[in-house]
């Protein structure tokens, strides 16, 4: 039997949900009520190097590892941001070839095949590739997630800078599923604002995923992340012990653990993270895909230097006296007015990513 306290916890915190939507405008199209949530589902995360531009090759990665997922039972898969098209070396695509490489969602080739994909297994399935919006002639970093029935959903980054061409978007993504469980996404630098958490939060999401490229990144700061030697990349079959310490410190895993399982405990929400791994234009990426519960503890992870996929079983009786949705219960958004006032040292996320003046 499914937690009756849960259930009472849901309708309440649904009946916020709407409320919140009034008071903010948000755009809740997605979001529908009556499916009755499984008590417990079966969570993948994917960590694959990805070949820059190839669709053929990054669309085959993907359906293998559905493939592995559906024969473990497997009902929810999350695959790394921009995994289908390639992620750093957009950056150096002429505007030309970069608008080439976008296609619409959904009638693009490649949103097509993992819907067709979600439809064959069974599962649900998110991947990131580059959006084409063919009325506005714009170009999102955008999250595909197909379901079973057919029916799909589409979160644009909010906070995108790979590309001068690269347009953010400005909704929130949640959704109910045939599973009964609620589904956010965020895109790698969304999830480093801890507002744009709670938001999802807020709109109900029970599972967050968070695709990333990330880990390995030539950061501004003395104090996270910084570059992988790509020699211990080369060479991670004769040495797997040295690239794998490199993706455990703080390169990788050590720089995650200082914010990611927050996002998780202060929303009380399960987390899927998901990432590149090798080769990203002159990076490396670090990879440790991993799942984590509601208070923050981890599921499951790998820090191997190479594709992998980790699994986890997702409890729904861990959500409603998980910390972080008993804060949630207690706040008090009269005293939140500055959190959406402009305090007039904001700048676009390139600037503050690429520290251009």
């Amino acid at each position: 039997m499914f937690h009756a306290g849960y259930l009472q916890f849901r309708k309440c915190f649904l009946f916020h949900h709407e409320s919140f939507k009034i008071q903010t405008g948000l755009n809740l199209s997605n979001h529908t009520v009556g499916f009755a949530m499984q008590e417990k589902i079966r969570a993948a995360s994917v960590q694959f190097e990805h070949a820059p531009g190839d669709k053929v090759y990054n669309l085959s990665r993907i359906e293998a590892y559905v493939a592995q997922a559906a024969q473990e039972q497997t009902d929810l898969i999350a695959f790394p941001e921009c995994c289908i098209t390639g992620y750093w070396f957009l950056r150096e695509l002429s505007r030309a070839d970069f608008f080439a490489l976008a296609e619409p969602v959904p009638q693009g080739a490649s949103t097509q095949a993992v819907i067709r994909l979600a439809q064959q297994y069974r599962i649900i399935i998110g991947a990131g590739l580059l959006e084409l919006d063919e009325e506005a002639q714009k170009v999102y970093n955008s999250y595909v997630v197909a379901l079973p029935d057919g029916s799909w959903h589409c979160h644009r980054k909010l906070h995108a800078f790979v590309h001068p061409n690269l347009s953010s978007g400005s909704e929130y993504t949640v959704f109910d599923t045939h599973l009964g469980w609620k589904i956010g996404v965020l895109i790698c630098y969304d999830n480093n604002l801890i507002e744009n958490a709670r938001i999802t939060a807020l709109l109900g999401a029970d599972v967050l995923l968070a695709p990333h490229q990330t880990g390995g990144c030539d950061s501004r700061s003395p104090h996270a992340m910084g570059l992988v030697d790509p020699k211990l990349w080369e060479q991670r079959r004769e040495n797997p012990e040295a690239i794998e310490a490199e993706f455990r410190g703080d390169r990788g895993r050590g720089w995650l653990m200082r914010w990611l399982p927050a996002r998780a405990h202060d929303n009380g929400m399960f987390l899927v993270f998901s990432n590149g791994v090798g080769r990203d234009g002159n990076e490396i990426r670090t990879g440790h895909a991993m799942i984590l519960d509601p208070y923050g503890r981890i599921l499951g992870e790998t820090w191997k230097a190479d594709d992998a996929m980790v699994t986890a079983e997702l409890d729904s009786s861990l959500l409603p006296l998980s910390t972080g949705r008993r804060w949630i219960q207690v706040r008090r958004p009269e005293l939140y007015q500055p959190l959406i006032q402009r305090i007039g040292n904001e700048k676009e996320t390139a600037k503050v990513r690429f520290g251009e003046p």
